[in-house]
């Protein structure tokens, strides 16, 4: 039971991390600017969860754990994010967009050497169907080697984030570390939003936006995809949130009228099946486990 929510849990943060380019295109048309959008992206959810972690009576993370999850979101998110923003300027998006999603070969090969993690063959076959369902699926075109390069730090860095969460996992719960997280890139971003100058939204669709942006593209994904990493490890949540590029496509086909592309289907097609059979092989270790028991 365990696997099966954890399964769930890393779907429902995937298909939530899938709208946030869908809600950061209306808040850019509304004249924001991407320090502000961050800024309020992470800082309303940092004070959002600090309320939620009162109401629970948790207490806040001390110590070392409490200097990992600082580094995850001062260094990981705005890290991460940062380097995928400044990467789109110098290569085309789907480019970039695959780039990302090499993290998860870089998770089951860091898991594999730091957490000796196995890596089985449905594993290896469901990794390099993602990767390809990932090129179809993005469309990825030339761009400069910085761009690249750039891209591929970004995924080196998400990858990084997902190793010391599942080791952080254990010790406190999604609550305590979404909070400190949170915080911690809301105060980066806080400050380079005071140096760059702040855009707040224009409109009630600009606020509107940035309320998706914040419950449905942050405080979800980011909360279920803690809780799942601890049921299921880095390498398995990693692949299967390559459902995230298939929401964000389909999404963009419905609201804006991009055009479905068969080569972006059958990409799309091959992702899914990846996560089916990573999705199966879990559930067969449930099966194996509760006959063993």
């Amino acid at each position: 039971m365990k696997r099966i929510i954890g399964i769930l849990l890393i779907a429902i943060s995937a298909a939530s991390f899938g709208t946030l380019a869908i809600f950061g295109h209306y808040a850019y048309n509304d004249g924001m600017n991407i320090y502000t959008v961050l800024f309020l992206r992470f800082g309303v959810s940092a004070f959002f969860m600090t309320v939620i972690l009162l109401r629970r009576k948790e207490h806040f993370p001390r110590g070392q754990i409490l200097v990992q999850l600082v580094g995850m979101g001062a260094l990981g998110y705005v890290g991460q994010s940062f380097m995928y923003l400044t990467a789109i300027k110098y290569s085309s998006a789907g480019l970039v967009a695959l780039l990302l999603y090499l993290y998860p070969f870089f998770v089951a090969i860091l898991a594999t050497i730091f957490l000796h993690e196995k890596i089985t063959r449905v594993k290896i076959i469901a990794l390099i169907l993602a990767l390809f369902g990932t090129a179809l699926t993005v469309g990825p075109v030339s761009g400069q080697l910085i761009g690249a390069l750039m891209a591929i730090t970004a995924a080196l860095i998400y990858s990084i984030y997902i190793i010391v969460g599942t080791n952080v996992m254990k010790h406190v719960t999604a609550v305590q570390s979404s909070t400190v997280i949170f915080a911690s890139a809301g105060i980066i971003y806080g400050l380079l939003t005071l140096v760059n100058g702040a855009q707040f939204p224009a409109s009630n669709s600009g606020w509107l936006a940035m309320l998706g942006i914040i419950v449905i593209s942050t405080i979800i994904p980011v909360v279920t995809f803690l809780a799942g990493l601890e049921r299921i490890g880095p390498t398995n949540a990693a692949m299967l949130s390559t459902l995230e590029p298939v929401v964000t496509v389909l999404l963009a086909a419905w609201l804006f009228g991009d055009k479905l592309m068969p080569i972006v289907m059958v990409g799309g097609g091959m992702i899914i099946v990846a996560v089916i059979m990573l999705t199966r092989s879990e559930l067969r270790k449930l099966e194996s486990a509760s006959h063993i028991t």
